[in-house]
């Protein structure tokens, strides 16, 4: 990694950086508890998590959080796994999610779009009567604190107003969005419980209907301890047998009654992608998520009542739950149900436009798909109002931040960012007052000691080293569900160094503090002895237009050897004749090294990802090993499986 200092592709104003939360919660934790008052972010960050009891004591007051019993002390016990925050106090995530309908009760909470691509508002005070109605309708089911409610719904103001609803009762939220098949929905419900299912009949993508009526009926034949399904008509059925309509449970005015629950009180449950076994059911707090997200959204994504908040996700994956709390800065949230590229390529564009998104959110992959078709976001829409693009699901390539530049505007804020569904938030990326340089994030998160190490524990700068995280966060799982001694949770990230989370990304921490990700380590290239990051191959080999997508394995094998295949996806048209396999190779050699050029180049009819967008690396090299399938992967958590089919023959066929 060079230690050049190259020039930044984007600087914010001196207006701007006065303007950020995060100056002005410098400035007043400065005054009131002993923050440096200069230094910029570095010296702040070296601040959070040098004193991380004074910075997170810190966020609650400036984000006037509001515990209806006394906290005893911030941290009780530092140990990871295994600390304990904020003992003592008591909260309700939802009661600060609808604060704002106190102050401005007729401006949009939510901006609902669907495929028609126009914004239906639903107000702070409707949201707020509609959340009351449920939470009461839910206690008269008899749901009690912990009880597991889940949904099988999409991006709609529906699911919003549940996980609200939940969360007021004391509840334990899950979601997944209906495009799952049964089986992976019941991978992942069976394991929680559930006593109450939200279900819509059907949605709609890349303009067709998808009837889901035959997979929620097996869902409830299935989940033998639900008392309850609750029927939402997206598509205009009829209600099912025994289920409750949706409107007859929302239409009361009732003010919220929220249950105070203890600090470490679970909000919801996460999966992991779960490529083999069951997918991880990671359980979050009420109160760790509320302080997290204020702090992320507050002051790392500088949002507040006069934003609007537009990521293009979906329920089953944890940027939807990141999004719900854009409510707690009292931002207006979108939510976008659809075809991330219907009814063309710049449909997210197009939305960020009609609903004036001021932060719009969105993948690696769609920033690199819109290069690729020659979209042109300035030119055919107005995005004025967008002051930042954040992508996420994977590294950003250095290209998709010059083309974000070159085709959305100049002086537009590009926040890569960088964390996990295990702790439903960021370690590294958006910090509104620093510098943006090409294929970087800029800084590590406030009260995050991110780190890379080697393999014996010693920090790295400018140097590739596995992501970790020295010190507790608040969003870390308080257990896994089904875990009763832990040792699933221990064994996921503090196995390789006792007492520190090891995340199995691949990063570089630069000698300016920003970040580097190169991939996912458990999936590492391992070259005669060099080490290297999928990621890196992928960008390089995804400029060339004819490759649609790539998947590259290193494979050990019995004898001492190292097969490193590189699989292909092609676009429409094109051909894997010499001349392509020469530019593939010579791409390569030149823009990496040639020590990273392929042993073989193999067209493949599709690169399998996991159900929410990420490229299967690991069960793919299991399968080249020899594994069967059954071992190799979660078919229930794989977008198609008859790709993974591909993979296995080619094994069986080189033996």
């Amino acid at each position: 990694m060079s230690t050049t200092n190259p020039s930044p592709l984007w600087q914010p104003t001196a207006e701007g950086i006065a303007q950020a939360r995060v100056t002005k919660f410098q400035a007043w934790a400065a005054e009131r508890h002993g923050a440096p008052a200069d230094g910029g972010y570095a010296a702040l960050h070296r601040w959070s998590v040098d004193e991380l009891d004074t910075f997170w004591k810190a966020v609650t007051e400036f984000f006037d959080v509001r515990f209806s019993t006394p906290y005893a002390c911030v941290l009780g016990d530092r140990a990871m796994p295994g600390a304990d925050w904020f003992p003592g106090g008591t909260l309700n995530y939802a009661e600060h999610a609808l604060r704002a309908a106190e102050t401005r009760a007729d401006e949009p909470a939510l901006l609902y779009v669907d495929e028609t691509h126009e914004a239906v508002p639903v107000t702070w005070s409707d949201l707020r009567r509609q959340v009351g109605s449920l939470a009461a309708e839910l206690r008269a089911l008899g749901v009690r604190p912990g009880d597991r409610i889940s949904g099988y719904l999409p991006n709609v103001p529906q699911a919003v107003v549940a996980l609200l609803a939940t969360a007021a009762v004391g509840g334990v939220w899950t979601s997944c969005a209906p495009d799952f098949g049964a089986r992976s929905v019941l991978d992942r419900f069976q394991q929680v419980e559930p006593v109450v299912l939200f279900a819509v009949d059907g949605y709609r993508y890349g303009g067709k209907e998808h009837d889901r009526r035959d997979t929620v009926a097996e869902l409830r034949r299935e989940l033998p301890t639900l008392r309850a399904v609750v029927h939402i008509p997206l598509l205009g059925s009829e209600a099912p047998e025994d289920a409750l309509e949706w409107s007859a449970l929302t239409s009361a005015d009732v003010e919220p009654v929220f249950e105070q629950v203890p600090f470490d009180h679970p909000l919801w449950v996460l999966y992991s992608s779960g490529t083999t076994g069951l997918p991880k059911a990671i359980v979050q707090s009420q109160g760790g998520i509320l302080v997290e997200h204020l702090k992320q959204l507050g002051l790392h994504c500088d949002l507040g009542p006069e934003d609007r908040f537009f990521w293009y996700t979906s329920t089953g994956w944890m940027m939807w739950n990141f999004l719900v709390s854009g409510l707690l800065t009292g931002t207006t949230i979108v939510l976008y149900d659809g075809s991330p590229g219907y009814p063309d390529t710049g449909a997210q564009w197009r939305i960020a436009e009609r609903t004036g998104a001021t932060l719009f959110g969105t993948s690696a992959a769609y920033v690199m798909a819109c290069r690729k078709a020659g979209v042109h976001p300035s030119r055919d829409f107005d995005l004025g109002r967008v002051r930042c693009v954040a992508t996420t699901g994977s590294p950003l390539p250095p290209d998709g931040f010059r083309w974000l530049h070159d085709e959305v505007r100049e002086d537009l804020w590009i926040a890569s960012v960088s964390g996990g569904t295990d702790v439903c938030s960021c370690f590294a990326g958006a910090v509104p007052t620093l510098p943006v340089y090409i294929g970087e994030l800029q800084a590590a998160g406030l009260g995050t000691d991110l780190q890379s190490w080697d393999p014996s524990g010693k920090p790295l700068t400018d140097e590739v080293g596995e992501l970790v995280v020295t010190n507790p966060m608040p969003s870390m799982p308080v257990r896994f569900w089904n875990d009763p001694d832990g040792s699933r949770y221990h064994d996921s990230y503090f196995d390789t160094y006792p007492g520190v989370w090891r995340h199995g990304d691949w990063i570089t921490v630069t000698s300016r503090g920003s970040v580097v990700i190169h991939g996912r380590s458990d999936s590492t290239l391992n070259r005669q002895g060099v080490r290297m990051g999928s990621a890196d191959i992928y960008e390089a080999v995804e400029r060339l237009p004819e490759i649609k997508e790539s998947l590259v394995i290193g494979v050990e094998q019995p004898d001492g050897g190292y097969w490193m295949p590189l699989f292909v996806h092609l676009a429409p048209g094109a051909v894997l004749d010499e001349d392509l396999l020469n530019r593939i190779k010579g791409t390569i050699r030149e823009q990496l090294s040639p020590r990273h050029v392929p042993d073989e180049v193999i067209e493949v009819p599709g690169v399998p990802h996991t159900l929410t967008g990420k490229r299967i690396e690991v069960p793919v090299k299991r399968l080249l090993q020899g594994a069967s399938m059954e071992k190799a992967v979660n078919v229930g958590s794989v977008d198609d499986v008859e790709l993974l089919r591909f993979y296995e023959k080619l094994a069986r066929e080189r033996g």
